[in-house]
């Protein structure tokens, strides 16, 4: 027997979405241009409260453009290997 249709498990998983910090700030911020800088999407993370469900969203969906979590696309293949 299922509780929830299938559209409502999806905004279930991903409704974390919505309280994210980054929801509410400019998103070209959490994907800058090569070279460009990082640092105010990290600020913005460091304070959001869905930042881990955030980094595993992007380690589970092999995110490889923007900060998800904190993280840079780099930071996260390092997290990947040191885990693996």
């Amino acid at each position: 027997m299922r509780l929830v249709r299938d559209d409502e498990a999806i905004d279930v998983e991903f409704e974390w979405q919505e309280r994210a910090l980054c929801a509410q700030t400019d998103p070209e911020a959490f994907f800058p241009e090569k070279g460009g800088s990082t640092r105010e999407a990290k600020r913005v993370c460091q304070s959001c409260d869905v930042r881990s469900e955030c980094l595993e969203y992007a380690l589970e969906h092999d995110e490889r453009f923007g900060i998800w979590g904190g993280l840079s696309e780099r930071e996260r293949r390092r997290l990947k290997k040191a885990i693996v």
